[in-house]
């Protein structure tokens, strides 16, 4: 058994809040470069110009590279050997968000009401996912999530008999659906199966997966690619004012799911798609 305060979370909420809302991370900084590359539009190029030098700006001058600095969401698997001490898990990941969002002086963008609209002024509290896992460590990823991009997001509640082709429809779609209010070029989360939450969480999961890892499973591997090649020939470009790059990645989780079903979830990031990991 590991003992583990739950201050050390805290300070590493804190710091993840205000590193991710500034930096790229590595394996989106190398998929961007190459997509800018792979831009052919002189437009498009151009888009890509601007946002690597906004990149610049908030790297060196500490200033957000978004100016939504997004609603937290947190995945935290805790290893079933460890013991917290010192308060609350839940309080001490909101405590987190709380200092990063002021101390990093972030934008505070979440209401306590979705109705009355009142803000809660620290940008708590966070959307958290737990995983209980073997092992005495814990496993933290934030993932500050821009609502431009949010708002394009969908689930669909597919029959079993619209199969493989439905699937590519419905994420086709959404991105159609999308254009450039979701500020591509775009990384595409998708999650197939399970029930109507289920799919939704594993799409959102699915953008914080390593963009420079493939999956495991052979289908998924060559439906990304596909899609990913399908997605890019809609010309809706960086900007959306056309171009060769509309998506930078698509990353798809699965899971089995009821005979009578096949939902599907998109879930759109914009081109910073920010998510940062640790481990205690």
């Amino acid at each position: 058994m590991r003992i583990i305060d739950v201050a050390e979370v805290t300070q590493a909420i804190r710091d993840m809040c205000i590193q991710a809302n500034h930096f790229l991370s590595e394996d989106m900084k190398e998929i961007f470069e190459t997509s800018s590359c792979m831009e052919t539009s002189p437009l498009g190029k151009q888009i890509f110009g601007q946002l690597e030098e906004n990149l610049k700006i908030a790297g060196e001058e500490m200033i957000p590279i978004c100016q939504d600095t997004g609603m937290a969401v947190i995945f935290i698997k805790v290893g079933q050997e460890v013991h917290l001490e010192g308060g609350n898990l839940t309080d001490a990941i909101n405590e987190g968000v709380r200092q990063g969002y002021k101390e990093g002086y972030l934008r505070k963008s979440v209401v306590g009401d979705p109705l009355k609209r009142e803000n809660t002024k620290d940008n708590t509290p966070a959307v958290i996912h737990y995983e209980i896992v073997s092992g005495d460590h814990i496993e933290i990823t934030v993932a500050p999530k821009g609502f431009g991009s949010e708002n394009m997001s969908r689930v669909f509640m597919l029959k079993p008999a619209d199969g493989m082709d439905g699937v590519k429809n419905a994420i086709l779609t959404a991105v159609k659906d999308a254009g450039p209010n979701a500020c591509p070029p775009m990384v595409i989360g998708v999650g197939i199966g399970g029930t109507f939450e289920k799919c939704a969480l594993m799409a959102k999961h699915a953008l914080t997966r390593n963009l420079k890892e493939e999956s495991q499973i052979e289908w998924v591997k060559e439906l990304e690619k596909e899609m990913l090649l399908k997605i890019n020939k809609l010309g809706i470009g960086p900007g959306g004012i056309g171009g060769s790059v509309t998506a930078m990645a698509v990353n798809i989780e699965t899971y089995p799911t009821h005979i009578a079903g096949l939902p599907v979830a998109v879930n759109i990031c914009c081109h910073v798609n920010r998510h940062i990991h640790r481990i205690i």
